[in-house]
């Protein structure tokens, strides 16, 4: 009879060797009768014979060929030695002591041995996959509304006290006028929590307020965590909006959001020695980037494709309505770049000679057709001065098209396609998507339509269910409305990752009109030790759970038709789900960043670490255009940070039960989604050039 998955956690070194002599006495024979590893893995190559075909056998000759191999692992710009099957020679043959060596290697190559005569595990069916994602709440159930009323409510009792007891300046608006009685405070406060503004201005900024603001009920090992943050000097900022979505009095189940406020040990030892994970991002004067380009500087643009650039502008849109404990620009928070220091960062008299020099990089670069812009929060800027960037980028897009009047075909440069802002407000402070914030958006979609740009997308960043609010879901409305899309990028952490949870999303997203566009692994980093969640996991999502949105080839050209002109574009995905018999739509993407060159989910394991944490050899997604430096690189090494082993043990400790995810060591190879059609650019009416710019690659 199988051992539970749970029970084989817990497992000592010498237990396990046990079950090894039990369940593979061959594998266990072959160890103990070779002299050395060389020989143990010349005798498992004559075993393999026998499963010659097989994905088990296939992956155990992987790590045959790399054992012994040292490879340069990307994020950490380290040489490392594999030495998987080395170790297991060791473990068999009695050479390694207990205590000292962690069993997480041995769990994981248990179960790819075990792969070699077991017959795969049943995945999900679709009834299964349907109980999965309805276990999980939204932020539109009764209940949970219910809850949140209750936080508001006792929130707002302090927030009186707080505004009583802060030294405000005279010229804050938020002020109580003289001698109003406590009702009347309360009153205005009621009126005011639905004015982004105050949420900023009220924002908490300590551990202390953050405790108490959530009812006193934070643990103390968390408060210390949090006590050393501060010292650190590592940022708070919440809303109270957003810490009234959590619940103290365990109704529902808030881990996911929990996750995003509550900053881990590991983030906290690792502060201020943090590394950029995204290398293209590190930029000196007058040399490329990682990714080969050349930028005016590394503070307002990056780039890592061909099409697109990112925009980050001196406004206060370098903030956030909260600091995600996951950001993957925690590195720019470290150096402060990004903050939250919302006064100063005032847009200044320079910025709108500095912006026009920056969108001459746009016009004068022949390839870019996509810009992103973003922070930090493009949304976070005031409506003035987002206005102004949205009119600067209209203008040059104007004298790009322009330019090209006097180019020959063959020789045009890309004209602006794709405006994108990148925001998460619409989970964080929702009350910002204001009706003056709608008809900027809404004019400028008009004009610049008429100059060749077809997509206009805000690209968003819900990471629960539960962040679906009435108010989010009236900020959607209000989007739509004005033309534009809505596109969400999940991260994949370890709370978001549990069975159900990312469909669940998916469908509450879909209903509103949103689009889902990737499911982003967690960067590998040890600060994001507590919610990586290893890639292995991503792919058994993809295969077993998204597969109950995938669509036809037709259903696909027929949703893009739907999409196209951003028209009622909430309600066209509801009919079109309905018409299907689809639960939601499988339109993003899994995949992992890797460092300076691209997004990709295709990849291999060619190892598994002392510690037990894979090793992935990655190739590129062959489906988009990179910079021309992927030709020199090959494909790339990178060291997840967590065992398959401890992604399970904290999946239990979450209250999940570990067999439900017994599919998942079967993932050990990946191979990137296509880019789902309504994400890919529209073809020009002309030919442009080959040529690059802005391209420097010795």
């Amino acid at each position: 009879m199988r051992m539970k998955q749970k029970k084989m956690l817990s497992l000592t070194l010498s237990q396990l060797k046990q079950i090894y002599n039990q369940e593979l006495p061959t594998l266990t024979t072959l160890a103990t009768e070779s002299k050395d590893e060389d020989e143990f893995k010349d005798r498992l190559e004559e075993f393999l014979k026998e499963y010659a075909g097989s994905s088990a056998s296939e992956q155990i000759r992987q790590f045959i060929q790399f054992d012994g191999r040292e490879v340069y692992e990307l994020s950490t710009e380290q040489h490392i030695q594999i030495q998987t099957l080395s170790l297991l020679w060791q473990f068999l043959k009695g050479g390694l002591a207990n205590g000292t060596t962690k069993t997480d290697l041995f769990i994981d190559l248990f179960y790819q041995f075990k792969r070699l005569t077991e017959p795969t595990p049943e995945k999900s069916t679709m009834i299964k996959i349907k109980s999965r994602t309805e276990r999980w709440p939204t932020g539109l159930d009764e209940n949970v509304i219910r809850v949140r009323e209750e936080n508001k409510e006792r929130m707002i009792k302090l927030l009186i006290y707080k505004l009583e007891n802060r030294k405000t300046p005279t010229q804050s608006r938020f002020q109580f006028p003289a001698g109003i009685s406590e009702q009347e405070k309360y009153d205005l406060i009621n009126k005011w929590w639905n004015d982004y503004r105050f949420q900023l201005s009220m924002a908490i900024k300590s551990p202390t307020e953050l405790n108490r603001f959530l009812n006193n009920s934070l643990p103390e090992e968390t408060m210390q965590v949090l006590a050393r943050a501060k010292k650190k000097g590592i940022p708070f900022f919440v809303t109270p909006y957003y810490l009234s979505l959590l619940d103290t009095g365990k109704v529902y189940d808030d881990e996911t959001i929990r996750s995003y406020i509550l900053y881990s040990s590991e983030l906290v030892e690792t502060y201020g020695d943090i590394h950029a994970w995204e290398k293209e991002d590190i930029v000196e004067a007058g040399k490329p980037n990682a990714a080969g380009w050349l930028l005016p500087n590394a503070h307002n643009i990056h780039r890592r494709y061909p099409e697109v650039a990112i925009l980050i502008p001196d406004t206060m849109g370098r903030a956030c309505g909260g600091l995600c404990a996951s950001c993957q620009r925690m590195y720019d928070f470290q150096s402060e770049r990004l903050n939250f220091e919302l006064e100063a960062l005032a847009p200044k008299e320079t910025w709108d000679k500095k912006l026009r020099r920056l969108m001459i990089y746009f016009e004068e670069d022949t390839q870019l057709r996509d810009i992103l812009i973003t922070g930090g929060d493009a949304l976070m800027s005031q409506n003035k001065t987002l206005r102004n960037i949205l009119d600067a980028v209209y203008r040059m897009a104007v004298r790009k098209q322009k330019a090209n009047w006097e180019r020959p075909s063959g020789e045009k440069y890309a004209e602006l396609q794709r405006v994108r802002l990148g925001s998460r407000l619409l989970a964080y402070l929702p009350m910002r998507i204001d009706d003056n914030l709608v008809e900027i958006l809404k004019e400028f979609k008009e004009k610049a339509s008429v100059v060749g740009v077809k997509q206009f997308v805000i690209q968003t960043h819900f990471q629960s269910p539960l962040e679906v609010t009435p108010q989010a879901r009236d900020a959607i409305k209000k989007i739509i409305s004005a033309g534009w899309t809505i596109t969400n990028q999940l991260v994949y952490t370890v709370a978001a990752s549990r069975r159900g949870h990312t469909t669940r999303l998916r469908q509450v997203l879909n209903s509103l009109g949103v689009v889902c566009y990737y499911t982003f692994s967690v960067k590998g980093f040890h600060e994001n030790y507590a919610v990586f969640t290893p890639n292995s996991r991503s792919l058994q999502e993809e295969k077993e759970e998204k597969i109950a949105g995938r669509m036809t080839y037709a259903q696909q050209e027929e949703l893009v038709y739907l999409l196209e002109n951003g028209v009622e574009v909430d309600e066209r995905i509801r009919r079109f789900m309905k018409r299907h018999h689809l639960p939601f739509l499988a339109t993003d993407r899994n995949v992992l960043n890797l460092p300076g060159i691209g997004k990709s989910m295709t990849f291999k394991t060619v190892g598994i670490t002392p510690d037990g944490q894979r090793i992935l050899q990655f190739d590129h997604d062959g489906t988009r255009r990179h910079s021309p430096i992927i030709n020199q690189m090959g494909t790339v090494f990178i060291v997840e940070n967590k065992s398959i082993v401890a992604y399970l043990r904290q999946l239990d400790k979450l209250g999940e039960d570990s067999e439900d995810y017994a599919t998942i060591w079967q993932y050990t190879e990946g191979k990137t989604e296509p880019r789902f059609r309504i994400y890919e650019y529209p073809p020009f009416r002309f030919q442009i050039t080959e040529e690059f710019s802005n391209l420097l690659i010795s």
